[in-house]
Protein backbone atom coordinates (compact mmCIF):
# COMPACT_ATOMS: atom_id res chain seq x y z
CA UNK A 1 0.00 0.00 0.00
CA UNK A 2 1.03 3.62 -0.52
CA UNK A 3 2.23 4.90 2.85
CA UNK A 4 1.19 8.47 2.09
CA UNK A 5 -2.32 7.45 1.01
CA UNK A 6 -2.64 5.12 3.99
CA UNK A 7 -1.77 7.97 6.36
CA UNK A 8 -4.32 10.18 4.59
CA UNK A 9 -6.95 7.47 5.05
CA UNK A 10 -6.17 7.13 8.75
CA UNK A 11 -6.35 10.87 9.31
CA UNK A 12 -9.33 11.64 7.07
CA UNK A 13 -11.59 8.73 8.01
CA UNK A 14 -10.56 8.96 11.65
CA UNK A 15 -11.68 12.59 11.77
CA UNK A 16 -15.37 11.82 11.09
CA UNK A 17 -17.84 10.16 13.47
CA UNK A 18 -18.73 6.48 13.04
CA UNK A 19 -21.55 6.16 10.50
CA UNK A 20 -20.47 9.32 8.64
CA UNK A 21 -18.75 9.49 5.28
CA UNK A 22 -15.86 11.49 3.86
CA UNK A 23 -13.98 11.73 0.59
CA UNK A 24 -10.35 10.70 0.17
CA UNK A 25 -8.48 12.11 -2.87
CA UNK A 26 -7.12 9.52 -5.34
CA UNK A 27 -5.19 9.80 -8.58
CA UNK A 28 -5.87 6.53 -10.35
CA UNK A 29 -6.89 2.85 -10.20
CA UNK A 30 -3.95 1.91 -7.97
CA UNK A 31 -5.05 4.42 -5.35
CA UNK A 32 -8.63 3.12 -5.56
CA UNK A 33 -7.37 -0.41 -4.97
CA UNK A 34 -5.34 0.81 -1.97
CA UNK A 35 -8.47 2.39 -0.49
CA UNK A 36 -10.44 -0.80 -1.10
CA UNK A 37 -7.88 -2.98 0.67
CA UNK A 38 -7.47 -0.52 3.55
CA UNK A 39 -11.21 -0.28 4.19
CA UNK A 40 -11.59 -4.07 4.04
CA UNK A 41 -8.79 -4.48 6.59
CA UNK A 42 -9.93 -1.75 8.97
CA UNK A 43 -13.68 -2.35 9.11
CA UNK A 44 -14.73 0.61 7.00
CA UNK A 45 -16.77 0.78 3.76
CA UNK A 46 -16.26 2.20 0.27
CA UNK A 47 -19.50 3.92 -0.70
CA UNK A 48 -18.65 5.47 -4.04
CA UNK A 49 -15.77 5.95 -6.45
CA UNK A 50 -15.69 9.43 -8.00
CA UNK A 51 -13.32 10.62 -10.77
CA UNK A 52 -10.85 12.14 -8.29
CA UNK A 53 -11.81 10.69 -4.90
CA UNK A 54 -13.28 7.73 -3.07
CA UNK A 55 -16.17 8.21 -0.66
CA UNK A 56 -15.60 6.17 2.51
CA UNK A 57 -18.06 5.38 5.29
CA UNK A 58 -16.47 5.08 8.73
CA UNK A 59 -17.59 1.65 9.90
CA UNK A 60 -19.43 -1.19 8.24
CA UNK A 61 -22.70 -0.58 6.39
CA UNK A 62 -25.35 -3.06 7.54
CA UNK A 63 -27.33 -2.28 4.39
CA UNK A 64 -25.28 -0.90 1.47
CA UNK A 65 -28.43 0.51 -0.14
CA UNK A 66 -29.44 2.49 2.95
CA UNK A 67 -25.86 3.72 3.27
CA UNK A 68 -26.36 5.66 0.04
CA UNK A 69 -28.03 9.05 0.19
CA UNK A 70 -31.71 8.79 -0.76
CA UNK A 71 -31.21 10.33 -4.21
CA UNK A 72 -28.59 7.73 -5.16
CA UNK A 73 -30.51 4.63 -4.14
CA UNK A 74 -31.69 2.43 -7.01
CA UNK A 75 -35.30 3.34 -7.76
CA UNK A 76 -35.09 6.97 -6.66
CA UNK A 77 -35.26 7.93 -10.32
CA UNK A 78 -36.54 5.98 -13.31
CA UNK A 79 -35.19 6.29 -16.84
CA UNK A 80 -37.44 5.52 -19.79
CA UNK A 81 -36.32 5.20 -23.40
CA UNK A 82 -39.48 6.19 -25.24
CA UNK A 83 -37.79 5.39 -28.57
CA UNK A 84 -34.41 4.75 -30.19
CA UNK A 85 -34.62 6.52 -33.56
CA UNK A 86 -33.04 9.95 -33.79
CA UNK A 87 -32.42 12.77 -36.25
CA UNK A 88 -28.66 12.52 -35.52
CA UNK A 89 -26.03 9.76 -35.69
CA UNK A 90 -23.62 10.82 -32.93
CA UNK A 91 -20.41 8.79 -33.09
CA UNK A 92 -20.41 8.14 -29.35
CA UNK A 93 -24.11 7.38 -28.87
CA UNK A 94 -24.29 4.77 -26.10
CA UNK A 95 -27.30 3.04 -27.69
CA UNK A 96 -26.43 3.58 -31.38
CA UNK A 97 -29.44 5.78 -32.13
CA UNK A 98 -29.76 7.20 -35.65
CA UNK A 99 -32.37 8.05 -38.31
CA UNK A 100 -32.25 4.43 -39.46
CA UNK A 101 -32.28 2.76 -36.02
CA UNK A 102 -35.19 0.48 -35.16
CA UNK A 103 -37.58 2.85 -33.33
CA UNK A 104 -38.49 0.43 -30.49
CA UNK A 105 -41.20 2.77 -29.22
CA UNK A 106 -42.98 2.39 -25.89
CA UNK A 107 -46.65 3.10 -26.62
CA UNK A 108 -48.51 5.91 -24.87
CA UNK A 109 -50.79 3.60 -22.86
CA UNK A 110 -47.89 1.54 -21.58
CA UNK A 111 -45.92 4.70 -20.82
CA UNK A 112 -48.80 6.08 -18.73
CA UNK A 113 -49.11 2.78 -16.87
CA UNK A 114 -45.37 2.74 -16.24
CA UNK A 115 -45.37 6.29 -14.84
CA UNK A 116 -48.30 5.53 -12.57
CA UNK A 117 -46.64 2.34 -11.27
CA UNK A 118 -43.42 4.27 -10.74
CA UNK A 119 -45.20 6.79 -8.53
CA UNK A 120 -46.82 3.96 -6.54
CA UNK A 121 -43.39 2.30 -6.15
CA UNK A 122 -41.88 5.44 -4.63
CA UNK A 123 -39.95 6.72 -7.65
CA UNK A 124 -39.23 10.42 -7.09
CA UNK A 125 -38.03 11.57 -10.53
CA UNK A 126 -38.59 10.52 -14.12
CA UNK A 127 -36.10 10.92 -16.97
CA UNK A 128 -37.41 10.47 -20.51
CA UNK A 129 -34.79 9.79 -23.17
CA UNK A 130 -34.14 8.16 -26.53
CA UNK A 131 -33.26 8.35 -29.43
CA UNK A 132 -34.77 11.76 -29.77
CA UNK A 133 -38.05 11.80 -27.80
CA UNK A 134 -39.38 14.74 -29.82
CA UNK A 135 -39.35 12.55 -32.94
CA UNK A 136 -42.58 11.11 -31.46
CA UNK A 137 -45.58 13.16 -32.48
CA UNK A 138 -47.35 12.17 -29.25
CA UNK A 139 -44.46 13.04 -26.90
CA UNK A 140 -46.49 15.95 -25.58
CA UNK A 141 -49.19 13.57 -24.28
CA UNK A 142 -46.54 11.55 -22.45
CA UNK A 143 -44.79 14.54 -20.94
CA UNK A 144 -48.04 16.19 -19.91
CA UNK A 145 -49.08 13.09 -17.98
CA UNK A 146 -45.63 12.42 -16.49
CA UNK A 147 -44.98 15.97 -15.28
CA UNK A 148 -48.35 15.96 -13.55
CA UNK A 149 -47.34 12.85 -11.59
CA UNK A 150 -43.71 13.59 -10.65
CA UNK A 151 -40.83 15.90 -11.63
CA UNK A 152 -39.92 14.94 -15.19
CA UNK A 153 -36.88 15.65 -17.34
CA UNK A 154 -36.82 14.99 -21.08
CA UNK A 155 -33.48 14.66 -22.87
CA UNK A 156 -33.33 16.25 -26.32
CA UNK A 157 -30.95 17.66 -28.91
CA UNK A 158 -33.43 20.56 -29.36
CA UNK A 159 -33.17 20.40 -33.12
CA UNK A 160 -36.62 19.30 -34.31
CA UNK A 161 -38.80 22.06 -32.87
CA UNK A 162 -40.37 23.29 -36.10
CA UNK A 163 -43.93 23.26 -37.41
CA UNK A 164 -46.27 20.99 -35.44
CA UNK A 165 -43.47 19.92 -33.09
CA UNK A 166 -42.84 23.56 -32.17
CA UNK A 167 -46.55 24.05 -31.42
CA UNK A 168 -46.57 20.92 -29.24
CA UNK A 169 -43.51 22.19 -27.39
CA UNK A 170 -45.14 25.55 -26.73
CA UNK A 171 -48.23 23.83 -25.29
CA UNK A 172 -46.27 21.74 -22.78
CA UNK A 173 -46.52 22.59 -19.06
CA UNK A 174 -43.65 24.53 -17.54
CA UNK A 175 -44.26 23.30 -14.03
CA UNK A 176 -42.70 19.93 -13.22
CA UNK A 177 -40.87 19.65 -16.55
CA UNK A 178 -37.19 20.18 -17.38
CA UNK A 179 -35.68 20.14 -20.87
CA UNK A 180 -32.17 18.66 -20.76
CA UNK A 181 -30.45 19.74 -23.96
CA UNK A 182 -27.28 18.19 -25.36
CA UNK A 183 -24.52 20.72 -26.04
CA UNK A 184 -20.91 19.52 -26.06
CA UNK A 185 -19.01 22.72 -26.60
CA UNK A 186 -19.16 26.50 -26.72
CA UNK A 187 -18.24 26.40 -30.41
CA UNK A 188 -19.20 24.34 -33.44
CA UNK A 189 -15.83 22.63 -34.00
CA UNK A 190 -16.01 20.00 -31.25
CA UNK A 191 -19.81 19.65 -31.13
CA UNK A 192 -20.18 19.13 -34.88
CA UNK A 193 -17.20 16.75 -35.01
CA UNK A 194 -19.22 14.16 -33.13
CA UNK A 195 -22.82 15.15 -33.87
CA UNK A 196 -22.75 16.32 -37.47
CA UNK A 197 -22.20 19.51 -39.44
CA UNK A 198 -24.53 22.35 -38.49
CA UNK A 199 -25.79 20.67 -35.34
CA UNK A 200 -24.18 23.19 -32.98
CA UNK A 201 -26.00 26.20 -34.40
CA UNK A 202 -29.32 24.35 -34.38
CA UNK A 203 -28.77 23.16 -30.81
CA UNK A 204 -27.95 26.69 -29.66
CA UNK A 205 -31.11 27.93 -31.34
CA UNK A 206 -33.04 25.26 -29.46
CA UNK A 207 -31.48 26.23 -26.13
CA UNK A 208 -32.51 29.85 -26.61
CA UNK A 209 -36.02 28.87 -27.77
CA UNK A 210 -36.53 26.75 -24.65
CA UNK A 211 -35.29 29.52 -22.35
CA UNK A 212 -37.39 32.17 -24.12
CA UNK A 213 -40.48 29.96 -23.80
CA UNK A 214 -39.98 29.82 -20.03
CA UNK A 215 -38.92 26.20 -19.64
CA UNK A 216 -36.47 25.08 -17.01
CA UNK A 217 -33.41 24.13 -19.06
CA UNK A 218 -30.46 21.92 -18.16
CA UNK A 219 -27.51 21.58 -20.54
CA UNK A 220 -25.63 18.27 -20.73
CA UNK A 221 -22.21 17.89 -22.35
CA UNK A 222 -20.63 14.59 -23.39
CA UNK A 223 -16.86 14.96 -23.54
CA UNK A 224 -14.34 12.56 -25.02
CA UNK A 225 -10.56 12.43 -25.05
CA UNK A 226 -10.42 15.24 -27.61
CA UNK A 227 -12.30 17.74 -25.43
CA UNK A 228 -9.19 19.69 -24.36
CA UNK A 229 -10.16 22.82 -22.42
CA UNK A 230 -13.62 22.98 -23.99
CA UNK A 231 -15.33 22.33 -20.65
CA UNK A 232 -14.06 25.64 -19.26
CA UNK A 233 -15.27 27.49 -22.37
CA UNK A 234 -18.65 25.77 -22.19
CA UNK A 235 -19.09 26.76 -18.54
CA UNK A 236 -18.47 30.39 -19.52
CA UNK A 237 -21.18 30.12 -22.18
CA UNK A 238 -23.62 28.65 -19.67
CA UNK A 239 -22.83 31.53 -17.33
CA UNK A 240 -23.85 33.91 -20.11
CA UNK A 241 -27.09 31.98 -20.56
CA UNK A 242 -27.82 32.36 -16.85
CA UNK A 243 -27.81 28.64 -16.03
CA UNK A 244 -27.03 27.68 -12.44
CA UNK A 245 -24.73 24.83 -11.38
CA UNK A 246 -27.66 22.43 -11.02
CA UNK A 247 -28.59 23.15 -14.64
CA UNK A 248 -25.34 21.70 -15.98
CA UNK A 249 -24.22 18.11 -16.51
CA UNK A 250 -20.82 17.01 -17.77
CA UNK A 251 -20.31 13.33 -18.53
CA UNK A 252 -17.60 11.32 -20.24
CA UNK A 253 -17.98 9.05 -23.24
CA UNK A 254 -18.76 5.45 -22.29
CA UNK A 255 -17.55 2.61 -24.46
CA UNK A 256 -21.06 1.51 -25.34
CA UNK A 257 -23.16 1.45 -28.50
CA UNK A 258 -21.52 3.43 -31.31
CA UNK A 259 -18.52 4.50 -29.20
CA UNK A 260 -15.32 2.56 -29.84
CA UNK A 261 -13.44 4.37 -27.07
CA UNK A 262 -14.21 5.83 -23.66
CA UNK A 263 -14.88 4.57 -20.16
CA UNK A 264 -15.44 0.85 -19.90
CA UNK A 265 -18.57 0.24 -17.83
CA UNK A 266 -20.14 -2.89 -16.45
CA UNK A 267 -22.82 -4.02 -14.04
CA UNK A 268 -20.10 -4.14 -11.40
CA UNK A 269 -18.74 -0.67 -12.05
CA UNK A 270 -21.95 1.39 -12.22
CA UNK A 271 -24.27 2.40 -9.43
CA UNK A 272 -27.60 1.17 -10.87
CA UNK A 273 -30.21 3.58 -12.19
CA UNK A 274 -33.24 1.57 -13.23
CA UNK A 275 -33.95 2.02 -16.93
CA UNK A 276 -36.92 0.76 -18.97
CA UNK A 277 -37.05 0.31 -22.74
CA UNK A 278 -39.49 -1.43 -25.07
CA UNK A 279 -37.28 -4.51 -24.71
CA UNK A 280 -37.06 -4.72 -20.93
CA UNK A 281 -35.25 -3.35 -17.89
CA UNK A 282 -31.58 -2.36 -17.77
CA UNK A 283 -29.05 -1.66 -15.04
CA UNK A 284 -28.24 1.85 -16.26
CA UNK A 285 -29.34 4.14 -19.14
CA UNK A 286 -25.80 4.40 -20.52
CA UNK A 287 -25.91 0.66 -21.27
CA UNK A 288 -29.50 0.14 -22.39
CA UNK A 289 -28.43 -1.86 -25.44
CA UNK A 290 -25.82 -4.06 -23.75
CA UNK A 291 -27.11 -7.62 -23.19
CA UNK A 292 -24.84 -7.98 -20.16
CA UNK A 293 -26.63 -5.07 -18.49
CA UNK A 294 -30.17 -6.36 -18.96
CA UNK A 295 -32.05 -7.01 -15.70
CA UNK A 296 -35.38 -8.37 -16.96
CA UNK A 297 -37.37 -8.82 -20.16
CA UNK A 298 -40.42 -7.08 -18.70
CA UNK A 299 -40.76 -4.25 -16.19
CA UNK A 300 -44.07 -5.49 -14.73
CA UNK A 301 -44.51 -5.14 -11.80
CA UNK A 302 -42.13 -2.22 -11.43
CA UNK A 303 -41.84 -2.32 -7.63
CA UNK A 304 -40.57 -5.92 -7.78
CA UNK A 305 -38.12 -5.01 -10.54
CA UNK A 306 -36.68 -2.18 -8.44
CA UNK A 307 -36.30 -4.51 -5.46
CA UNK A 308 -34.52 -7.01 -7.69
CA UNK A 309 -31.98 -4.37 -8.73
CA UNK A 310 -31.47 -3.26 -5.13
CA UNK A 311 -30.98 -6.84 -3.97
CA UNK A 312 -28.35 -7.52 -6.62
CA UNK A 313 -26.49 -4.32 -5.78
CA UNK A 314 -26.70 -5.16 -2.06
CA UNK A 315 -25.36 -8.67 -2.64
CA UNK A 316 -22.40 -7.38 -4.65
CA UNK A 317 -21.48 -4.81 -2.04
CA UNK A 318 -21.80 -7.14 0.94
CA UNK A 319 -19.57 -9.61 -0.85
CA UNK A 320 -17.04 -6.82 -1.39
CA UNK A 321 -16.89 -7.42 -5.12
CA UNK A 322 -17.95 -3.99 -6.33
CA UNK A 323 -16.70 -0.45 -6.28
CA UNK A 324 -19.73 1.25 -7.78
CA UNK A 325 -19.12 4.60 -9.44
CA UNK A 326 -21.47 7.25 -10.71
CA UNK A 327 -21.92 7.93 -14.41
CA UNK A 328 -23.93 11.16 -14.43
CA UNK A 329 -26.62 11.27 -17.11
CA UNK A 330 -28.52 14.09 -15.49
Amino acid sequence: MSLRLTMTLVETVGAVPAGSSTRVPVSGPNDVETVRRWTAATGNTVLMVHPDSVEVLRGRADDPVRALSADRRPGYRLWVYTNFHCNLSCDYCCVSSSPTAEPRVIGVEEFVRLVDEAAAAGVAELFVTGGEPFMLLDIDDRLRHASGVMPTTVLTNAMVWTGARRRRLEALPRRGLTLQISLDSATAELHDRHRGSGSFERAMTGVRVAIDLGFRVRVAATLGADAGDSERELMALLDELGLDDDQRVVRRVARQGAANAGLTVSRASLLPEVCVTAEGVWWHPVAAADPAMKVADDWHPLAETIHKVRDEYRAHRIAGDVLASTFPCA
